[in-house]
């Protein structure tokens, strides 16, 4: 039984249906706007929830609207929830599109339209794969819900304010990411390192990064020098790629090209930022670079595991440790440097906040802590992820992958309870579902809407001990 498909197949005959419900939510150009007047994401976002909503009151499904940061559709009855988390939001649309970003156009056996990956396919998925179950009478040991965030893209509290009010899931998956299943999320810690600019010290202006989740591909110092220090500055970057260099009287204008990457995943880069003040430590003395800039170069260097601040580590659910120096900004009085730091599942936050101010403090550098995401894990013998692992295997015929990221997904809002699962196969090419020309393909939305239904029918009669 755990290898056969036991009702994925019959969302087939609802998918003529689906593809017209998302063409009109598709339409629906629900990019948020936390300026409007119509809280709290714009009007916009308000219409695209009130679709999915009365879509799934004529479907015949119970719903509740949480204020507009989320809705919802159920079947099923008791305190027991199982979540599908998906999101009617979208990124805006942008320039390069071939097709009108906001009306869903078929070409072979593509569909383009803004949201059409991500999210409002899985969104329009989980309510049919819902209204099957109900069609079929089918009868299940808990209240499934399907879930449509409004805020997602913009990284809001929409699901934290819909939960405080709905309620916790004991189980659940989130077909916002790829398959197989993502059963550990690192820990996500933002910090700043900060003191005042010393006038003492050479750099004039340093500018690098615009976010501290993604790793800096220029940057950009204007340095106070002499001629013989000028001269050193140019004989440092003969042989070194990536660097310009000029003089207007005692000024010299630094650049350096990286490559850019994202925060989860700096390895990948070349961080532009750490680049520059590598090449000015060796021509500079601590004091003329100043405190911030030295802790950097010997504390953070051009290092993408904390190794040299005392914070390298690993374990085996979820890998390495990482850090990315994101934004480095000189200027106004002030030195700032904005940290993006995943760590595994099994460390400890106020450890690694410990070992950043430990080794600080001896710059007389400042530790502030500006974000923090707990990791998640679920276990991967868990019922949950055997469930659905059944449920990829049953409809595919292959085994589904346990993963860990770095990343952060819809699941991280809902206490451990929640793993990322698909839509996106990893055979399949690129949806660009945040550039232009976003797509998705016939045969794979069917397939992955076959696993989705698989997956909730399995959960759904699932004895209440397995929880």
């Amino acid at each position: 039984m755990k290898n056969q498909m036991l009702f994925g197949h019959k969302i087939d005959q609802y998918f003529d249906d689906m593809l017209a419900d998302l063409g009109a939510l598709v339409s629906i150009p629900s990019v948020c706007d936390t300026s409007s007047r119509q809280k709290p994401f714009g009007q916009p976002c308000r219409e695209a929830l009130d679709y999915i909503l009365n879509l799934a009151g004529r479907l015949g499904l119970t719903t509740a609207n949480v204020n507009y940061y989320a809705g919802e559709a159920s079947y099923g009855t008791g305190n027991s929830y199982i979540d599908i988390l998906t999101h009617v939001d979208v990124v805006p649309a942008g320039d390069g599109w071939n097709t009108d970003p906001y009306e869903m156009v078929k070409k072979g056996s593509f569909l383009y339209g803004r949201g059409t990956a991500d999210d409002k396919g899985a969104a329009i998925a989980s309510l049919y794969a819902l209204k099957a179950l109900k069609d079929a009478h089918v009868t299940g040991n808990y209240c499934l819900r399907t879930v449509f965030g409004c805020g997602e893209e913009i990284g809001s509290n929409d699901l934290d304010v819909y939960y405080r009010k709905r309620g916790y899931p004991v189980m659940g998956f989130t077909p916002d990411c790829s398959y197989g299943i993502c059963g550990s999320e690192k820990g996500i810690l933002c910090a700043d390192f900060s003191v005042p600019h010393s006038r003492c010290s050479v750099v004039k202006s340093f500018h690098a990064g615009l976010a501290v989740n993604a790793v800096p591909d220029r940057a950009h110092a204007e340095i106070f020098c002499s001629n013989i220090q000028y001269d050193k500055l140019k004989a440092a970057i003969q042989g070194n790629s990536g660097f310009s260099i000029r003089k207007e009287g005692n000024i010299a204008f630094l650049n350096a090209v990286g490559k850019a990457a994202h925060g989860a995943e700096p390895e990948l880069g070349e961080n532009a930022a750490s680049k520059l003040i590598h090449l000015l430590y060796e021509v500079f003395t601590r004091d003329e670079l100043g405190l911030l800039l030295t802790f950097a170069a010997e504390k953070i260097g051009v290092e993408y595991d904390g190794s040299s601040l005392g914070i390298r580590m690993a374990d085996k659910e979820s890998g390495p440790l990482t850090l990315n120096a994101g934004i480095v900004a000189v200027q106004d009085g002030t030195e700032l440097i904005s940290a993006d730091i995943r760590y595994p599942v099994t460390a400890s936050k106020e450890m690694i906040i410990n070992q950043l101010r430990q080794n600080a403090t001896a710059y007389q550098v400042t530790v502030t802590e500006i974000k923090h995401m707990a990791p998640l894990h679920i276990p991967a013998e868990s019922f949950m992820i055997s469930a659905m692992s059944d449920a990829y295997r049953a409809v595919t015929g292959e085994n589904c992958n346990i993963y860990s990221t770095g990343g952060g997904t819809y699941a991280r809002h809902a206490r451990n309870t929640v793993a990322a699962f698909g839509p996106v196969f990893p055979d399949e090419p690129p949806s660009n579902a945040h550039g232009p020309n976003e797509h998705i393909e016939l045969g794979h939305y069917l397939k992955h809407s076959r696993i989705c239904l698989e997956a909730m029918y399995r959960l759904f009669t699932a004895p209440v001990s397995v929880q």
